[in-house]
């Protein structure tokens, strides 16, 4: 514990005269407990603490490994401690992921395993999923998908977002969703009117339901829900309540709907 917190402090350039402070005298409760012990019941002069921290940096010239076997655990200790708070939220937010009515779904409605995505148009590797995706959502026959809008990559993403659930209003979500995919990126507005028209939607009604509150309200819960489930870049998904973050191929996302699938029988 008290190593996090000396590393967390790192973090922060303002901190680091504190941060080596509290890292130096760490190590020393470490290497020098008894000496430690004797000291923690009063309070140190200038001239200990210099004493104190010269004998910490001796120890560390001649022991180095310590520092690194310090790191290696912190790392250890602050990836599980990650871990276990993604575990915990995607459990607490299963709702928000599952069933938030402005977020499009498609596959089989009443699908036996939910897939949420957490995907920006631009995102090449979200492109390379798409086709994955669909195909699996409509050979397996029993899947539930919810797209989750989340534009990371610039404005134009959030343009082609606001476009993408725009088009929800019309009724034709996955239609334009799925061809924004196969196309290299542009999400200008002529490009985005120009798909609108290609998949039947209304271009000039699409444009003004860009514009409408709910839709921004709508990207700001998904920024907040990726926050919270420590998602930082896309393709991510959920299936059957784990997280996956990065793209995954065909037998990656059966392998996965199969297990999500047996867990909940």
């Amino acid at each position: 514990m008290f190593l996090q917190s000396s590393f967390q402090a790192v973090r922060h350039p303002g901190n680091a005269a504190l941060c080596l402070s509290l890292f130096l005298v760490g190590l020393m409760f470490q290497a020098f407990p008894s000496q430690a012990q004797d000291q923690s019941t009063e309070t140190n002069t200038p001239a200990e603490v210099e004493n104190i921290e010269q004998i910490v940096r001796d120890y560390l010239l001649r022991n180095p490994e310590v520092l690194v076997e310090a790191l290696t655990l912190y790392e250890q200790r602050r990836a599980e401690a990650e871990e276990q708070q993604r575990l915990t939220a995607v459990t607490d937010r299963k709702d928000e992921l599952e069933n938030d009515p402005d977020s499009p779904v498609a596959g089989n409605l009443e699908g036996d395993v939910v897939v949420v995505e957490f995907f920006d148009y631009r995102c090449p590797y979200c492109r390379r999923s798409a086709d994955t995706l669909e195909a699996a959502m409509k050979e397996d026959g029993n899947v539930r998908v919810v797209f989750k809008e989340f534009p990371i990559l610039g404005p134009e993403s959030v343009e082609g977002a606001k476009a993408a659930l725009a088009a929800a209003k019309q009724g034709k979500y996955e239609a334009f969703h799925f061809s924004l995919m196969r196309e290299p990126g542009d999400m200008s507005l002529a490009h985005l009117r120009r798909t609108a028209e290609q998949v039947g939607i209304d271009p000039d009604q699409m444009e003004r339901d860009m514009k409408s509150d709910d839709i921004n309200a709508a990207l700001r819960r998904n920024y907040a829900l990726a926050e919270e489930l420590s998602i930082r870049g896309t393709p991510a998904f959920v299936i059957g309540g784990t997280l996956v973050p990065g793209a995954v191929n065909r037998a990656e996302i059966d392998r996965l709907i199969a297990e999500a699938r047996a867990k909940a029988s």
